[in-house]
């Protein structure tokens, strides 16, 4: 196997479709790994949270020249003030990463990019890669590889990733909740359906993004701790991703509305036979009628009737995620040192 490095946007490019096509036999088919999405997620560095920073992507390639592992890295300085090479994505933008192979070439696309990393170590400082589901097989693999090579080895827990494993049926799923919350929730969609004005949900058609991101990320602002995450930058960064996603037709945006005002709203991935929950806004003149949790409710329903297998709540333990029974995996950090 041969490693090769991509230093340049347009080289990137050139592997577009290759990349894609290597994601849907990978270790770990994840919406964020997706050549638009990095691509969307690099022309704005995260919402400014890398200015200073440089492609670093590691390419490996079979004898026969085919697409066999990427390591879709960049450098920059990390918070530990080291030279890092980290996941493209990292850290608050993408809730998960990992690297793109398939399982039976884990092992030696992990043996050439360390081995490469170690010919070019005057590069870098730390293999920093953050977000890693724990059932990931990457996890195990690198640590194991690092460790043959002579490297320093350090894993953390970050947080909690709750996951909901979809029924065939609506009522199943219902029935699964507890008791005490299945008749709250029940109430609440009732309360909402009694609105003195009409109650309607729908997902959008992409033919006005822009316009409806633009919706969205006033409804986000209600909470302050998402209004100071909102700078321009970040504005920026959400509409380019929701762009990648609907340019890929992954994207679920999906909006409940009260008479004519939007009164809640989430920016939901739908990939790989499950919906992906990415973020949500809030119209806080609509808190009687609980339109959040309305909306979600509605969505997790037809998730199931499309068939999903999983609704996936990602990073935060919030106790709405473990009501409507999420269950905890943890996304964990991996410190490479040499």
């Amino acid at each position: 196997m041969k490693i090769e490095i991509i230093r340049q946007e347009d080289q990137w490019a050139e592997i577009a479709s290759q990349w894609n096509e290597l994601l849907g036999r990978s270790v770990s088919k994840l919406p964020f790994l997706r050549y638009e999405f990095l691509r969307a997620w690099w022309q704005h560095r995260g919402g400014g949270e890398w200015p200073e920073s440089e492609l670093f992507i590691l390419v490996g390639r079979a004898e026969n020249g085919d697409l066999i592992g990427i390591a879709p890295l960049f450098k920059a300085e990390n918070d530990d003030g080291k030279q890092a090479l980290m996941l493209i994505g990292s850290h608050e933008i993408a809730d998960f990463l990992d690297l793109i192979t398939a399982k039976d070439d884990l092992e030696e696309f992990l043996a050439g990019m360390l081995e490469f990393l170690r010919v070019h170590e005057s590069e870098w400082d730390v293999l920093d890669l953050w977000n890693i589901l724990d059932d990931s097989p990457t996890l195990d693999a690198v640590q194991k590889a690092a460790e043959s090579a002579g490297m320093q080895v350090k894993v953390s827990q970050i947080q909690p990733a709750p996951i909901i494993t979809l029924p065939s049926d609506v009522d199943e799923y219902f029935e699964s909740l507890d008791s005490k919350y299945r008749r709250e929730l029940r109430r609440k969609i009732r309360n909402a359906a009694s609105f003195f004005l009409p109650v309607d949900w729908y997902i959008s058609d992409g033919n006005d993004l822009s316009g409806e991101i633009a919706d969205f990320s006033g409804l986000m602002r209600n909470e302050p701790a998402k209004a100071e995450f909102l700078i321009p930058k970040m504005e920026a960064q959400i509409l380019a991703i929701a762009e990648a996603f609907n340019e890929a037709g992954m994207l679920q945006l999906a909006f409940m509305t009260g008479g004519k005002d939007k009164a809640a709203a989430y920016f939901n991935i739908d990939f790989d036979d499950r919906i992906w929950v990415y973020n949500s806004g809030l119209n806080n003149k609509f808190q009687t009628i609980s339109p959040g949790i309305v909306l979600l409710s509605y969505l997790i329903m037809d998730a199931v009737e499309k068939g999903r297998s999983h609704f996936d709540m990602m990073r935060g333990d919030e106790e709405y995620k473990y009501q409507l029974n999420g269950k905890d995996r943890f996304v964990m950090r991996i410190e490479i040192t040499k």
